[in-house]
Parts: structure tokens; C-alpha cells; sequence
């Protein structure tokens, strides 16, 4: 009777160990995460029903670390022309004309001592629903891929894969253009 209390005793505290470890595994995680904005953004509307591509709005993506929120200059390229008008359309005419930034919530956010690098992944052919998930048919934008450290590897090893094999049937051919491979170094992402 004594060892069955013991053996059970062990056998929860082993439970409430790994779920403990689990959670904290999880610490950072942020999937799910789709904060309101100060003006409802309907990336469905503008990248899934008008085809808006991303590299549109988010021009810095192409030539920067980040990918940057466009400014409300950009939003009026066509809002100014459209005759539909709403109360979020309302909202951005009225932060432009007061010449006020628009305080928009970030969504996917990695530990400081991680690097990121937009640029290196556009220019590479990484799409980006590969990281911030069916962006196109999203009202509201949330954190779909966990953005951790495994995650982010195994990307990096299924690209090292591809390359290796475009190379190899390149017959290293050097007309051909190599493409970049994805690090696997420690100093690739971190500081």
C-alpha cells in the first residue's frame, strides 16, 4: 500500500513536472497574439480579395532588416481616389491631417538577442506567409508560426536541402546563380 501511495506520488510529481517544463518551454511564444489596432486593418480586403501584394505596403522588407509599416501616405494612393468610405478609412484621413503617427500594435515580436533580416529571406524567395502565416485572409493579423529557435532551424535545414540540390543539378554550371543558403550558425541569428 505504502510503495502504490509512493509510485503514485512519483508518477504526479513527474506530471506536474513536464507540464511545468512544457509552459515554460512556451515562455515567448506568442501564437495567437492579434492585438487590436488603433484602425481595423482588413489585410483580407486589401492582400486577399484586391491582391495587394505585401512588398506594396511593406516596401522595407525588399532592402531592410524590417519590413516597416507603410505610412498613411501609402494607405491614401488609393483611398483618396475610392469612393468607399468607412469609419477606419475616417480615422486615417483625420491622424494625416493632424500630421500624428498612428500608434499600430506590433505582432510578431522576437527576443532582442535574436537577428532578423527581412530583406535576407525576400531576396531569397522565402514567401511570406512562411512566417506570418495566410495573411491574405486575415481581418485582423495574429501570430500563426511559433517563431522559436527549433521552429526557425528547421526552415533553415529544408532551405540548406533545396540549395544544395539546385546546385548539385546546376551541374555547377558557373553561368548559373547560386542561391543563397540558409545559415545554420549560431552567429547567423543571434548576436
Amino acid at each position: 500500500m505504502r510503495f502504490q501511495l509512493v509510485l503514485m506520488g512519483l508518477v504526479g510529481l513527474a506530471l506536474a513536472g513536464g507540464a511545468g517544463a512544457w509552459q515554460l518551454s512556451r515562455i515567448g511564444v506568442h501564437q495567437g497574439y492579434g492585438p487590436q489596432q488603433p484602425i481595423a486593418f482588413p489585410h483580407k480586403v486589401h492582400a486577399g480579395d484586391n491582391k495587394i501584394p505585401c512588398l506594396y505596403c511593406h516596401f522595407g522588407a525588399r532592402t531592410s532588416r524590417h519590413a516597416g509599416i507603410p505610412p498613411a501616405s501609402v494607405c491614401m494612393d488609393c483611398h483618396s481616389i475610392l469612393e468607399k468610405q468607412t469609419v477606419e478609412i475616417e480615422k486615417l484621413k483625420e491622424t494625416l491631417q493632424q500630421e500624428r503617427p498612428i500608434a499600430w500594435v506590433k505582432v510578431h515580436n522576437l527576443p532582442d538577442f535574436v537577428y532578423f533580416n527581412h530583406s535576407q529571406h525576400v531576396l531569397s524567395g522565402v514567401k511570406c506567409q512562411s512566417c506570418h502565416g495566410p495573411v491574405e485572409h486575415m481581418e485582423r493579423v495574429q501570430q500563426v508560426s511559433p517563431l522559436t529557435m527549433g521552429w526557425c532551424l528547421q526552415c533553415h535545414r529544408e532551405h540548406a536541402k533545396l540549395a544544395v540540390g539546385d546546385f548539385q543539378r546546376a551541374a555547377l554550371s558557373l553561368t548559373q546563380k547560386q542561391k543563397p543558403v540558409a545559415g545554420l550558425d549560431c552567429a547567423s541569428c543571434h548576436y
